[in-house]
């Protein structure tokens, strides 16, 4: 193939296209990708840290062992992106692209929301390290699940750290010391589904778990142990387990691709308004949540793009689905299968929590280290 193509970040994202293309175009392929980690983790995982179910170390992916025909990974740090000209800069060198695919993902901005940099968050896995040390020394108190602005990465995730956090304390034997509070700027848990919407909420009722919808964390006295709310309220916190408000890459904002924090595109083709370049994934406003599954769906649409001008046939569309399996506790699992862009509004078809959904969702990772870094476990 003779299209140099340049995959920026080796996310979900990244790691789907790069697969898919190396499977269609074998050493044809001529794809680069660049990242600045050493290696890859699901961001699911980050609850198994944080409550001491694994460590980071074993659910870390060495990009070592992604080896694709036809597919080079860089581990580099990103300086600048000339998306005209399609030339990447970086602290080892510099890239010119035929095609390129910013696929970054979103960065955290603690100095967004005054407080936040001095306190805990839970969404990093740095942050997840630290929580699962300072939880065992949590006895007492309100433990404050507080998300600081949206769109956030993986919607679920919040109420599954409530309800996973309430059966923690529970065989401690100290839940009825402790209150769990989620602070949330959004209506509903799972606005697209009113039916899991309404399965977290009677899931917070049964557990004692208070939901303030319609609100966001606006800052933080980390002294006093006070969180202001975006109208005035406060809430006062024993523990704090933060969402901090996210955007695209500095680089990708300084190199005039985004609008409101994030990168523009076509719904359907995941096109950039800059020709030859398309975005996908959190750094990207592609009419799906931020989650890796909306990510990985979107690089299958790039890849039948970039592969249907190499072999011919029609190229798909962006069909914006996709399931997000949520932990309801007690060893169960629940899934939404949504739909984001097929009709006039999202819809979200709900299944129950069971045991049978966590081998689903053990399926679902597993599958993604065998296809993508070649692991049997």
């Amino acid at each position: 193939m003779g299209a140099r193509i340049l995959i920026l970040g080796a996310g979900f994202g990244g790691l789907e296209l790069s697969s898919r293309l190396s499977d269609a175009l074998g050493d044809e392929a001529n794809v680069t990708i660049i990242d600045k980690s050493d290696s890859f983790a699901f961001g699911f995982s980050k609850l198994d840290v944080m409550f001491g179910r694994t460590t980071l170390d074993a659910v870390r992916l060495p990009y070592a062992e992604f080896i694709k025909p036809g597919v080079r990974l860089r581990r580099e740090v990103i300086t600048s992106i000339d998306p005209v000209a399609r030339r990447v800069t970086t602290d080892g060198g510099a890239y010119d692209a035929d095609i390129l695919v910013v696929a970054l993902g979103s960065d955290y901005d603690f100095d967004a929301t005054p407080g936040l940099a001095d306190s805990t968050e839970f969404y990093t896995f740095a942050g997840a390290v630290r929580m699962a040390g300072l939880l065992p020394e949590f006895k007492k108190g309100n433990a404050l699940i507080g998300i600081c602005g949206a769109p956030y990465k993986c919607p679920p995730a919040p109420s599954e750290a409530a309800l996973l956090l309430h059966d923690y304390l529970s065989k401690r034997g100290i839940r009825d010391a402790c209150e769990i509070t989620i602070v949330s700027p959004l209506e509903k848990p799972i606005p697209p589904s009113p039916d899991a919407s309404r399965a977290l909420l009677e899931a917070f009722d049964k557990r004692k778990i208070a939901f303030i919808a319609d609100r966001e964390i606006s800052s933080l006295d980390t002294r006093s142990g006070i969180a202001r709310l975006d109208d005035g309220e406060e809430v006062p916190y024993d523990l704090f387990l933060g969402v901090p408000k996210q955007r695209a890459p500095k680089v990708v904002e300084d190199a005039g691709m985004t609008v409101d924090g994030y990168v523009p595109v076509n719904f359907r083709t995941l096109e950039t308004k800059f020709p030859s370049v398309y975005a996908i994934g959190d750094c990207a406003t592609q009419g799906t949540p931020k989650a890796g599954v909306f990510s990985e769906g979107a690089a299958r649409v790039v890849a039948s793009e970039l592969i249907a001008a190499v072999r011919g046939g029609q190229p798909a569309q962006h069909a914006g689905t996709g399931s997000c399996y949520i932990e309801f506790g007690e060893g169960r699992i629940g899934r939404v299968d949504i739909d984001f862009l097929s009709q006039p509004k999202p819809t979200g078809t709900y299944q129950a929590p069971s045991v049978a959904l966590r081998a689903e969702k053990d399926q679902f990772g597993s599958s993604r280290r065998a296809r993508w870094f070649g692991r049997d476990s």
